[in-house]
């Protein structure tokens, strides 16, 4: 599996640490909160609205700079868009180490 990095946010920051830290800081807020809905919507076999959170966390993944990561999230989007959840064990790999990495940032 890919390693999460904050490549993207420094280029975005673009040395202003001040702006860094706060967007750093609005993930560790936003990611477990998100996590949380996605895991109570698989748990809850509501497919539509695990689509909806993974869509959000898209952004999040792509912003640690994890392409492949981002394109098992597209995938896994689009297949519980009709109700097909095949990528849900790998998805929530990719989950738990963006979680495990925010813990050490």
């Amino acid at each position: 599996m890919e390693t999460p990095n904050l490549n993207y946010i420094e280029s975005l920051a673009d040395g202003d640490l001040v702006f860094k830290e706060k967007l750093i800081r609005i993930i560790k807020f936003e990611f477990p909160q998100e996590q949380t809905y996605y895991l109570q919507a698989i748990k809850a076999k509501n497919f539509r609205a695990a689509a909806e959170v993974v869509h959000k966390l898209k952004n999040k993944i792509s912003m640690f700079g994890l392409e492949q990561c981002y394109s098992l999230a597209l995938v896994h989007e689009e297949e519980l868009k009709i109700n097909r959840n095949e990528q849900q064990a790998s998805f929530e790999l990719v989950l738990n180490c963006i979680s495990n990495y925010l813990k050490d940032i």
